[in-house]
């Protein structure tokens, strides 16, 4: 093994030489908000310096880029090593949270999101607002990888120093999205980010899972995409607080507005997401810019009203507490998972019910008393 490279610290200890990660020393600096020049002072084996709590949360407090990064790779381990650090950098960094408006935007793929949130965002920043960007990034289910690459196609906003974009994968489990993108948000208000603009992958389920977790839901529909395109917007129209119909430039123009015009008579006969607000639909192109300053205009309204009507606050302490169920749900399920008797006889009952010997159902059971009488 080269001097220049070393093994993981997690590396396990039987893995030999054989074993194919290694560390390796990084780049220089300009880029994903490290500042160009020398890189910072490795620690002994050319690893970066471990920080601890007290460096975590004065780091991301003091609107540290490269610290907010860390400190959102931390919570999103999977590592039972790095939980109660992570959780006690979220108990620091709490108290400076919650001053930002969070706004969710999902629509059908090919939608154009990503372009309208770098349009939107570069407005933002325009006006004096700091945004951070979560783009929810669906994981394979065959290699675990990441699918898209939201960064790369935000290429304009990722250039500007008060933009912060955060591909987060989901590994599969929509209860992952609920919870790291979650404490991502509170560590991105607590460094400064007043605007947290959050991307779905607009295939399904997310969209209600981000819907708890965000002040304010936007569709994005396009025109003359019919209906085997945008299937799914049936369901979730009715979560959104606004339609953005995109794309409505040049030719498409027409059809955007005659779109709008359907959506809104639609929208008159469904019960609005948000009470006391009327949802509406407009038309908007992330390409030239139209319209996108009155969807931000229109969230700025939503804002006003729902704080003078309450209805602001009573969703944010609904987002607390959907916060909580979805922590409970996570380690309930990996405390089930890393019981010592249930490892034990899983193999077992899978290879039961895999054979047709014994339901489904009757498994569950089985091996829920199993936990169950290990922790009585």
């Amino acid at each position: 093994m080269s001097s220049t490279t070393r093994k993981p610290d997690w590396t396990p200890d039987d893995a030999g030489e054989a074993f194919a990660s290694r560390i390796v020393p990084g780049v220089g600096g300009g880029h994903d908000g490290l500042s160009a020049g020398s890189p910072p002072a490795s620690a002994p084996g050319g690893t970066r310096p471990q920080l601890s709590v007290d460096d975590y949360v004065a780091d991301v407090l003091a609107g540290d880029r490269a610290v907010l990064a860390r400190a959102i790779t931390l919570i999103e381990s999977n590592a039972p090593a790095h939980f109660e650090q992570a959780q006690e950098v979220l108990r620091r960094l709490l108290p400076h949270s919650g001053r930002a408006l969070r706004v969710g935007i999902t629509g059908v793929p090919g939608a154009g999101k990503s372009t309208l949130i770098e349009a939107l965002g570069l407005a933002l920043i325009g006006d004096g607002h700091r945004v951070a960007v979560l783009a929810i990034d669906p994981t394979s289910s065959l290699t675990r990888g990441s699918i898209l690459g939201d960064k790369t196609r935000m290429e304009r906003l990722s250039r500007e120093r008060d933009a912060f974009i955060r591909p987060s994968p989901t590994g599969g489990v929509l209860g992952g999205v609920a919870r790291k993108t979650r404490e991502s948000m509170l560590v991105c208000e607590a460094a400064g980010f007043d605007v947290i603009l959050v991307e779905t992958v607009g295939t399904g389920q997310s969209e209600v899972t981000v819907r708890s977790m965000v002040d304010f839901f936007l569709l994005v529909l396009i025109p003359g995409g019919g209906d085997e395109l945008q299937g799914i917007k049936k369901g979730v129209v009715e979560l959104a607080d606004a339609i953005a119909i995109n794309k409505a430039d040049g030719e498409n123009r027409a059809p955007a507005e005659a779109a709008r015009a359907e959506y809104n008579r639609a929208l008159h006969y469904l019960t609005p997401s948000t009470a006391g607000w009327h949802t509406r639909a407009y038309t908007c192109s992330a390409e030239t810019g139209t319209g996108v300053a009155h969807l931000w205009e229109v969230i700025a309204r939503f804002r006003e009203h729902t704080t003078a009507s309450g209805a602001f606050a009573a969703r944010r302490r609904e987002q607390a507490r959907e916060w909580l169920r979805a922590l409970l749900d996570e380690q309930l399920r990996a405390a089930f998972y890393n019981d010592a008797a249930v490892r034990a006889a899983l193999p077992g009952v899978e290879a039961a019910v895999m054979a047709g010997e014994l339901p489904a159902t009757a498994a569950a059971r089985r091996l829920l008393q199993i936990a169950s009488a290990g922790n009585s």
